[in-house]
């Protein structure tokens, strides 16, 4: 037995380095997209609660709405602003932004749209501003929309708002969401818990340092973005089982796609990678601006640039590897980012994967270190 499990852990080993050296041949990048690179409608979207309509003493919120659910966002981004005022200039350090910049690439490029045709929802000749509950994308993200939102009115930050908060339903599929914090407990106890656990930790933490990437993270830096990764984490796991139906609405590669995107966010997620509003929409340029066809065949996508395609193979790489294994890809990896050490290469690595190809190569002889030194330590609860 001790053999076989080694045997899967230098496999295991061997396909990661694999991996992340193929992605070192990702050269000439496309450049990092302007500051002004906000999400679509950006200046459209409500900033306060008072954006909403109230009526009988009930703030309305429509997450069915493109504007609405990112409104929700920019909210929490703007709440949650003076706790982390020292991660960047003009709140562009917040560790929020990764949700809505996702929202923003969804919304782009058509993914929140009915992919059934059965309804307009979300077409351009329709009601372009429509989220569809046919979208796999859509249902997703509203576990990382939603959730979090009453996770933050569940930690009291919203507690001097004089009006109830109403999150609507939408028209069908209405028992695959749940609308209020209550609910959420009763939907799944574990993952509201952890984004209301998130948002309180916040709450008290104090004005916390600048956050860089390789440097040590101070103790508390490094509970802030634990934390957010692990309800980022249970939002995905809760929503996978529960949305799978909605893939046979889009074609193979697109469907493959978001499974092996999801599989990638518990890779990313055991770094406790900042997703600050410059490193994501640096990372962000490297997935499809549009919905991938039945035809399409990654390295070989003729309107995706290079990167985005590699950036597709290696994500299927990643992802059949890891079910290959039977999840010892990932075990491998979360290892090797058990320590503060582990989790400062493995950002360093993410980062030079864009930034400085040239240093890949020693950031994966660290990794691999990192890995034997902490054969003793406990994996980190991602």
């Amino acid at each position: 037995m001790a053999r076989f499990i080694l045997a899967c852990e230098t496999f295991a080993i061997v396909l990661l380095t694999s991996l992340l050296t193929n992605c070192t041949t990702a050269r000439g990048q496309e450049k990092v997209r302007g500051n002004n690179n906000y999400p679509p409608l950006w200046d459209d979207v409500p900033d306060s609660l008072s954006g909403f309509i109230t009526t009988h003493n009930k703030t309305v919120i429509n997450p069915w709405n493109y504007l609405e659910r990112m409104g929700m966002y920019k909210i929490l981004l703007s709440v949650t602003a003076k706790y982390m005022s020292s991660f960047g200039p003009s709140n562009t350090g917040n560790a929020l932004w990764g949700l809505p910049l996702q929202h923003g690439w969804q919304f782009i490029t058509g993914r929140l749209a009915d992919p059934s045709n059965v309804s307009s929802c979300g077409q351009e000749f329709g009601d372009p501003l429509c989220i569809s509950t046919r979208s796999w994308w859509s249902c997703m993200n509203y576990y990382l929309a939603t959730i979090p939102f009453l996770g933050a009115v569940e930690a009291g930050f919203f507690e001097d708002w004089p009006f109830e908060i109403k999150i609507l339903p939408p028209e069908e599929h209405v028992d695959n969401f749940c609308y209020t914090a209550a609910d959420c407990h009763v939907l799944n106890p574990e993952m509201m818990a952890k984004w209301t656990t998130f948002f309180q930790l916040l709450k008290k933490a104090k004005e916390l340092r600048q956050i860089n990437l390789l440097p040590i993270m101070s103790s508390e830096e490094d509970n802030i973005w634990q934390r957010l990764w692990i309800a980022h984490v249970a939002s995905i796991e809760t929503a996978l089982p529960k949305f799978s139906d909605r893939l046979a609405y889009i074609s193979a590669p697109e469907a493959q796609f978001g499974v092996s995107w999801a599989n990638a966010v518990e890779f990313i997620a055991a770094t406790h990678f900042p997703t600050n509003f410059n490193q994501t929409n640096t990372f962000q340029v490297f997935l499809p601006q549009r919905m991938l066809l039945a035809g399409d065949k990654a390295p070989s996508i003729p309107d995706l640039s290079k990167e985005q395609n590699r950036a597709l193979v290696a994500l299927d790489i990643l992802q059949k590897g890891n079910k290959l294994t039977g999840g010892w890809l990932l075990k491998v990896w979360r290892r090797t980012m058990c320590s503060e050490k582990g989790r400062a290469e493995g950002r360093n690595l993410l980062e030079n994967i864009v930034a400085n190809p040239d240093l890949i190569s020693s950031g994966i002889r660290n990794l691999l270190l990192e890995y034997f030194k902490n054969h003793n330590c406990t994996t980190i609860d991602t």
